[in-house]
């Protein structure tokens, strides 16, 4: 049982491509609220970070990039090389990651709480969880996942697997094993089948809108039909998206629906990761008046993320519905890949990328959630 009573707490650990990140997600359209311990690792050794300094004494000046970060490519190729290297490292990182994890489960609203982690053992994360969820593939999936994915190269990609311990040490503690070799739905059909399972779990309900009104809700994988036929219809030139590219789609981010009449009329494809708020999709039928449709979607998601303790928004529009005022109305200020100001903003525009879109930017909280740590 874990220290808060109130909550329930979910161990998702397995091996590196095994699609953690995607069975959280999942977690979190049902109901949880996600935590990816490794993102707050990351964070915690960012420049002006308590771990910065002591990470530098350790692994030297050239670990740094041109801005003084550190550079986690050459500290991963670095560590993941050297057993005795990566325990220094996560001899600094895993106390302040335990630390930021028990702040952000303190201040979460959700009952249902999931913390994403690959060494979720290691780190003394799993003695504060509930439950232990293991995600498991074969071993030839995980390389084809590192190589067509994240771009590795076959030896890079064979380092990281091999610098892990067997997936058995952890399957034969899970308390739920989620087989992620199939399809998206397969996967969905897992997770909803043991979310049910757990003690006072409740989906999130979204109520009926009035037929004759324009008003938001969450969009689900069942909808994912729908959701592909608005897009293909709006985009120019149009799109082919098929039902399968949409629920692919919901392992990464969430969508709000703009309803009116019971047929979607807009959507904003987002999500929040490492506390920012990241939307790279905004559509509207163009018979919606911007001024009014915008402001009911974007607040949606500011409704949404400010449960999930966000403190910024980056968001990427088409360039064409980029002039209209009602962003600057709505508190977003067009901006650009630089100009941010924190790095963890920066780090989550540079992932949410939209070549030839227009980025817009907005605070959404004066406090830094992480700063006591």
């Amino acid at each position: 049982m874990s220290r808060w009573p109130d909550k329930y707490l979910i161990g998702l650990t397995g091996n590196i491509a095994t699609g953690k990140s995607v069975v959280r997600k999942m977690l979190e359209h049902l109901g949880a609220y996600g935590i990816d311990a490794d993102a707050v690792g990351h964070r915690c050794i960012s420049k002006g970070a308590p771990g910065y300094p002591e990470v530098v004494r350790l692994f030297g000046q050239w670990i740094l990039d041109e801005n003084g970060e550190i550079n986690r490519q050459s500290l991963a190729k670095l560590v993941f090389s050297n057993a005795t290297l990566l325990a220094k490292l996560e001899e600094v990182v895993h106390p302040l990651v335990r630390e930021a994890v028990g702040l952000l489960v303190e201040r979460a609203h959700a009952h249902v709480v999931v913390i994403e982690a690959i060494k979720l053992a290691e780190s003394g994360l799993a003695k504060e969880c509930d439950a232990l969820w293991v995600t498991d593939v074969p071993e030839w999936i995980q390389m084809v996942r590192l190589r067509e994915k994240r771009g590795q190269s076959e030896e890079a990609a064979q380092m990281r697997v091999s610098a892990q311990p067997p997936p058995q040490e952890k399957l034969a503690r899970a308390d739920v094993v989620i087989h992620n070799d199939g399809s998206f739905e397969a996967t969905w059909d897992q997770v909803q089948a043991a979310w049910r399972r757990i003690p006072q779990a409740a989906e999130v309900v979204t109520a009926p809108l009035p037929r004759a009104e324009a008003a938001v809700r969450r969009g689900k994988p069942p909808d994912a039909d729908q959701i592909a036929e608005f897009i293909n219809s709006v985009t120019h030139p149009p799109r082919s998206l098929a039902r399968e590219d949409v629920m692919a789609a919901f392992g990464q981010k969430a969508f709000f629906l703009l309803e009116r009449n019971g047929r979607i009329m807009g959507l904003i494809g987002w999500q929040v990761d490492n506390l920012v708020t990241r939307a790279d999709q905004v559509l509207l039928d163009p018979s919606l008046p911007t001024d009014r449709a915008l402001p009911l979607l974007l607040h949606a998601v500011e409704a949404a993320s400010s449960e999930l303790q966000s403190e910024a928004a980056v968001v990427y529009v088409d360039r064409s519905m980029a002039r209209d005022r009602a962003w600057r109305k709505a508190g977003y200020e067009p901006s650009s890949l630089g100009s941010l100001g924190v790095h963890a903003w920066e780090e989550a525009a540079r992932e949410a990328y939209v070549p030839d879109a227009q980025l817009f930017f907005k605070r959404l909280r004066e406090d830094r959630v992480l700063r006591p740590i």
